[in-house]
């Protein structure tokens, strides 16, 4: 039977590579069928990422079948992944999330889990030498998760080793890193195609701080003013989103990759109390500028309070 790979749901460039990097490397050098899949429509990054390298979409699935199995990659969250996860038979966990708790499986698992910024990282120690049979889509693809994840090594998530290993991919496929996630980048900031709604949801994590549940929601881009001109109707939409996925409320981070900066979105009370309180900032208007606050692992769920 065929084990479905797959990372989060609102799959980034990392949870869209790196199943297609790990789905290879069972089927091609293990000898055990494997297939990508993702768990929603991934972002404009991750789609340049594919047509660039020139590797198919893979299938986007809603849910999966009791007893399939399955790798899950980039996360360990079980809100990220479909319901009846813990039905299906989880055979390997890849991921460099801190650890949730939550999932259960049918019996002794796989688990490897690093402090690193990028799964495609973990991926290229796990492989190995093997990584020599793979083709240049393949590497590419873990080059530009790593690119994607490290924000071309501004965030600081990144580590030497995160550092070396896209270095050292850059080499063999004779690639300028600058070039690349300057495209990356650009794809990512073009969002004048998606709703509020999905704007809201397309890099987004829910997190509970207390009583209190948040979708945190991060906007990566090199031209923060295009989402910023539409912040009144997204702090409109922040009200609808919040109660269709069952939220006390939306955070937006709109993270200025070149300036490495963050605006938040400021619509209440509740918003401006989470700011001081978590970031020791008073916010005088409807946004607020975070200088150096560019991760959402690091820096923006770790210091939320209420």
């Amino acid at each position: 039977m065929t084990i479905q790979v797959f990372g989060h749901k609102s799959p980034d460039t990392d949870s869209t590579g790196a199943p297609i990097v790990w789905a290879w490397y069972l089927s091609e050098i293990k000898g055990t069928p494997a297939a990508p899949k993702l768990l929603g429509e991934p972002n404009t990054e991750a789609a340049f990422v594919l047509q660039h390298w020139g590797l198919d979409k893979p299938e986007i699935i809603s849910g999966v079948d009791a007893d399939a199995p399955v790798v899950i990659v980039d996360t360990n969250n079980p809100a990220e992944l479909p319901e009846g996860i813990n039905d299906a038979d989880i055979q390997a966990i890849i991921d460099h999330h801190k650890l949730v708790g939550g999932l259960e499986t049918k019996g002794p698992i796989d688990i490897r889990i690093e402090p690193l910024a990028c799964t495609a990282t973990l991926m290229y120690k796990m492989i190995g030498d093997d990584l020599a049979q793979a083709p240049k889509a393949i590497k590419g693809a873990m080059l530009s998760c790593i690119l994607s994840d490290t924000l071309e090594f501004r965030s600081p998530t990144t580590t030497q080793e995160d550092r070396a290993i896209a270095e050292a991919l850059a080499k063999d496929l004779g690639v300028d890193i600058a070039d690349l996630a300057e495209k990356m980048f650009a794809a990512k900031s073009d969002v004048s195609a998606f709703s509020d709604a999905e704007l809201l949801r397309m890099d987004s994590k829910e997190y509970g701080v207390g009583d209190t549940k948040f979708r945190v929601s991060v906007l990566e881009t090199t031209s923060p003013r295009i989402v910023l001109d539409r912040k009144d109707s997204l702090m409109t939409s922040m009200e609808d989103v919040a109660k269709e996925d069952g939220v006390d409320q939306v955070l937006l981070f709109v993270v200025d990759i070149l300036n490495e900066e963050s605006t938040l979105l400021v619509p209440n009370d509740l918003v401006k109390s989470v700011a001081a309180k978590s970031f020791g900032a008073e916010a005088t208007g409807d946004t607020l500028v975070l200088p150096g606050v560019v991760s959402r692992k690091k820096q923006i769920i770790p210091n939320l309070k209420v």
